[in-house]
């Protein structure tokens, strides 16, 4: 075998072993010390993409969970509103059943009617006062973000062509007032209690077959119109008063855009006006007749109660079913991506070991081919 000192080729196939068992050695302790099989996008680069999508979909549910558990607590709140209501709503059938009799002597009847007045002055403050993280749930206003038609801001001959209330910041009640001032049309609109905000428009400005958007950014409504809303000859100056359309409320339980990730509902509106069969006359008790009149108004505000609760409850329900499906997915995805990227600290304890072995030897080694070539001095004498 020849001696040869300029390359050691024995040296360099060592160091090359030595340096693959160190990579080795460096990629165990990586995913034995973060738990991981993936910490870097060449470890597994298919895989991380993978796991990418399964960990946001986890994300999504688990907060999608979070929302469910808040729906479920927002409607035991309007749950328990309407059971107080339907407290009071036995109370007053029981004091109207008794000034319903002839027994009972006209300044009783008198009494009567007074705490029945009261009751539903209870019951009116209950549902207004019922709210949860700000917003009224049993006011008939929970969900409501839509003015009503198009049509119902058209005043006189004035064009509106359409309403956008997609940006509406709140559901309140909306009043529409378009008056002519000089040579322009003046829309003002007021979200009760809210703010107000008026757009004027030249008249003239907008061409025969052209359309204008007003924009109350304030409210969050886009109107638009047409030519012949500033018409110059359109001088006439008229009021409308619209108000906002129940919507459903909406709970994104899922990760996806679409209406299977979602569960709407609305909730009753409780107000005494409308559970008196929206009239907006109180009951009255201080007649006989009055008194026997009351028996079915309240049986009525009975019935829309009960049905209101048993619609909370069937949400309830489902919310609790949804819940308990989103825990279970929860769990399969959770186990899905941890396939793919945790790692398997049996399987990279052995290869731990067995590059710590490989690294500890091939150091040996290095030093044993190293010192191979100085054999050669004893040929020097």
């Amino acid at each position: 075998m020849g001696l040869r000192i300029q390359n050691n080729i024995a040296a360099l196939n060592t160091h090359k072993n030595l340096a693959t068992a160190d990579r080795g050695l460096s990629k165990s302790l990586e995913r034995l010390s973060s738990g991981y099989r993936i910490n870097k996008a060449s470890d597994d680069s298919a895989g991380l993409a993978i796991s990418m999508r399964f960990r946001s979909q986890i994300r999504a549910l688990t907060q999608g969970a979070s929302n469910a558990s808040q729906a479920q607590s927002l409607l035991q709140v309007a749950e328990g509103a309407a059971d107080q209501v339907t407290n009071i709503l036995q109370r007053m059938k029981e004091l109207a059943t008794q000034a319903a009799s002839d027994s009972t002597p006209g300044s009783d009847r008198t009494k009567i009617n007074n705490e029945i007045t009261d009751l539903e002055a209870e019951i009116d403050r209950i549902v207004n006062s019922t709210k949860y993280a700000g917003s009224t749930l049993v006011d008939g206003s929970f969900g409501s973000t839509a003015l009503s038609a198009a049509g119902n801001l058209t005043a006189g001959s004035l064009q509106i062509n359409s309403v956008d209330v997609s940006g509406a910041t709140s559901g309140g009640a909306y009043t529409v007032t378009i008056t002519s001032s000089g040579s322009a049309k003046n829309m003002t609109i007021i979200e009760t209690g809210v703010a107000t905000q008026t757009i004027s428009v030249t008249d003239g400005s907008i061409g025969a077959s052209d359309t204008k958007v007003l924009d109350f950014s304030t409210l969050g409504i886009k109107v638009t119109v047409d030519g012949g809303y500033d018409a110059a000859g359109n001088t006439a100056a008229a009021a409308a008063t619209t108000t906002t359309t129940a919507t459903s409320a909406t709970f994104q339980l899922g990760n996806e855009n679409n209406a299977d990730n979602r569960i709407a509902f609305s909730l009753t509106d409780l107000n005494l006006a409308v559970l008196a069969n929206g009239s907006t006359a109180n009951v009255a008790t201080d007649t006989l007749a009055g008194a026997q009149s009351a028996l079915a108004t309240i049986d009525t505000a009975i019935d829309t109660v009960a049905t209101a609760r048993a619609s909370i409850g069937s949400v309830q329900n489902r919310m609790g079913f949804a819940g308990a499906n989103i825990s279970t997915s929860l769990e399969n995805l959770t186990a899905a991506e941890s396939v793919i990227r945790d790692a398997d600290l049996a399987f990279e304890t052995v290869g731990f070991t067995k590059n710590q072995i490989l690294l500890q030897a091939g150091t040996a080694m290095l030093a044993q081919a190293n010192a191979a070539p100085q054999s050669v001095l004893s040929l020097l004498g």
